[in-house]
């Protein structure tokens, strides 16, 4: 089944105020997009009505993803069909850790409803999943007995949704500003398990919104989209985000 991710028309309104005009995308399956754009251009708005905000009213247009439009589907329906959003500030939850909420995630995402009907996914199945994942990712083991994202630096936090997006093994993933906050080194690090997830499956798509150019010296995309007052209002290769980078948005407006 074409699990590109297919955007048409989109015109978003987020408390009676209209922030998509008519926004039109096309992400494909082993591919990596980026969405540049000046604050309050729509980026985020973008972010969270793909994966279902309930608040981002979708007033016209259509998102299309499997064979079928998902616009009015909810989070959990559009996770299991396989979209996944990296969010730009992760929640903390205190006495949840790591590891029993990817268990918990994945037996979500996979079938298991952990009320005791079904059984999800197996114990030992799931440590070995994790382990060759954080060992991917060259994270430190003792990180899956923390509580989620509690104490954690914003380049744990970052990090910790990337491994989210390896266990959960999506075929479309959303970056939502994911440089945000993040140091030389952590986007790099970032960046690298990003890298790493891609290298290890091809039908993986990745669209990364992002503010700056300096996360795509890592994570090299085929093609940049400016989005400015709700649309996109040019698209190209990797050398527009450059253009940005030396000339600024002045030149779009």
């Amino acid at each position: 089944m074409n699990a590109d991710l297919i955007v048409k028309n989109l015109h978003v309104r987020v408390e009676g105020q209209e922030i998509l005009k008519g926004l039109n995308l096309e992400v494909g399956q082993g591919q990596v997009h980026a969405i540049m754009g000046p604050n309050g251009s729509g980026k985020s708005t973008l972010a969270n009505t793909l994966m279902g905000h309930p608040a981002y009213e979708v007033t016209e247009g259509e998102i299309w993803f499997k064979g079928q439009n998902i616009v009015g589907l909810p989070p959990d329906e559009r996770s299991r069909l396989g979209l996944f959003l990296a969010f730009q500030y992760p929640s903390t939850i205190p006495g949840v850790s790591v590891a029993n909420f990817l268990r918990t995630a994945l037996n979500a995402r996979y079938g298991g409803n952990g009320d005791g009907q079904q059984s999800g996914i197996p114990f030992r199945e799931f440590r070995r999943l994790l382990k060759e994942k954080m060992e991917m990712l060259q994270m430190d083991p003792g990180f899956a007995g923390r509580y989620l994202n509690e104490g954690f630096s914003g380049g744990e936090k970052k990090r910790m949704e990337i491994l989210q997006m390896a266990m959960l093994q999506p075929q479309i993933a959303i970056l939502d500003e994911t440089d945000s906050g993040l140091d030389i080194d952590a986007l790099r690090i970032v960046s690298e398990g990003v890298n790493r997830l891609m290298a290890e499956r091809d039908d993986l798509g990745v669209l990364v919104i992002t503010h700056y150019q300096r996360i795509l010296n890592y994570i090299k995309p085929q093609h940049v989209h400016i989005l400015f007052d709700g649309r996109i209002v040019l698209s190209g290769g990797p050398e527009l985000a450059l253009e940005l980078e030396e000339r600024g948005y002045d030149w779009v407006k």
